[in-house]
């Protein structure tokens, strides 16, 4: 892969609706958009999806941006890359930053699927022929929780995810099963829960599909403890930031299920490692969401592809979060399901005009 340039753009997008978890309100969402071209003018997409606090993990919009500027693509383009595998080695020299490294992952899978003529799930092992779609719901007011959840159920998602936290857990997902009896209800905690183990407990008689991430991302003991007392499957979100993580929370019995998000762990490579460790394990796998933008969008469908994807994930449709997304086609889920997109790589391409209205800054780096 003969690398010539790489274009990032700093991006900013308003909600359709604020979205609540535990740990705060999202109203704006920033974003990292990398173009990563070869010297035949050929382009892989690959996006930041850190947010602007450091809410979720300890990266930013702000900090992913540095890394990459400075330390990634310099590596990047160090010298050619024969596969995007390769990728994972070159870039260990920068501890961390799993989101930042990611980006740029992504855009080297992308563009490697495009100069194989292939889709990009061709090339990861995809052999499903759709993927299974979930939505995710949040918000302070309880009747409009619950119109969230039966308009989700109206447009055919199988699954809702719903936030919860200490005081707001009980009421609203006994309300949510009894109003809608037929559909996957998965909480998630954001690390709620530590201290709160009680309150835990009361939740495993609810049907509940699984608790996500109750307690801190560092805390694999304390899941490992709280599944050993729980018939409902624990899944760990937040602490899984790497392969080594999952092997570790794999080897303490921390959880039954895995949120797999490709920013998080660093990039596909190390997500497709993970999904391998979880069918070894019988551990379930799915696909999470972060808000993002068209182009993350469309590596989730493709990872989602892999054998192991067999619960709903978080890939709801690009209208339920944006007025006009950054890539066409937009994502689009019909009866909980969502298609591959067509053409090679991820299927997308980007949509200038709409780029350039919620672009913030830009910057180019060439070889």
């Amino acid at each position: 892969m003969n690398l010539s340039n790489a274009v990032i753009s700093r991006v900013s997008m308003t909600l359709k609706t604020p979205f609540h978890t535990s740990l705060g309100t999202v109203t704006d969402r920033e974003g990292i958009v990398i173009e990563l071209y070869d010297n035949e003018g050929q382009c892989g997409l690959g996006e930041g999806v850190a947010f602007s606090t450091p809410w979720y993990t300890e990266e930013t919009v702000e900090s992913s941006l540095t890394v990459i500027r400075h330390q990634l693509l310099p590596l990047l383009f160090q010298e050619p890359i024969s596969h995007p595998e390769d990728l994972e080695g070159r870039l260990s020299s920068v501890r961390g930053n799993p989101m930042a490294k990611a980006s740029v992952d992504m855009a080297v899978w992308d563009l490697f699927a495009k100069q194989q003529g292939v889709p990009l799930s061709s090339c990861i092992g995809g052999t499903r022929t759709h993927a299974l779609a979930g939505v995710a719901i949040g918000s302070k007011d309880l009747p409009d929780l619950i119109e969230q959840a039966e308009q989700a159920q109206k447009q055919g998602y199988q699954r809702v995810k719903v936030k919860i936290r200490p005081g707001y857990d009980i009421e609203p997902l006994t309300v949510l099963r009894s109003r809608l009896p037929d559909i996957h209800i998965l909480a998630d905690a954001n690390s709620a829960y530590s201290g709160y183990t009680e309150d835990l407990l009361a939740l495993d008689d609810l049907g509940l599909q699984m608790i996500e991430q109750p307690f801190a991302p560092d805390d694999l003991a304390e899941h490992a403890a709280i599944q050993r007392r729980m018939k409902t499957p624990i899944c760990l979100d937040e602490s899984i930031n790497s392969y080594s993580a999952a092997v570790n929370a794999v080897s303490f019995k921390s959880c039954r299920v895995i949120n797999l998000k490709i920013g998080r762990v660093g990039g596909i490579t190390a997500a497709r490692k993970i999904h391998d460790l979880c069918m070894v394990h019988d551990i379930q796998v799915w696909c999470g969401g972060m808000l993002e933008f068209g182009i993350s969008r469309a590596h989730n469908v493709s990872l989602s592809l892999l054998p192991g994807f067999t619960i709903p994930g978080d890939l709801s449709a690009s209208s339920r979060y944006w007025a006009e997304d950054i890539t066409t086609p937009e994502l689009v889920v019909n009866e909980g399901v969502v298609k591959p997109f067509s053409g090679n790589g991820i299927g997308v391409e980007l949509n200038r005009r709409r780029l350039d209205e919620v672009t913030i800054e830009r910057f180019e780096y060439k070889k």
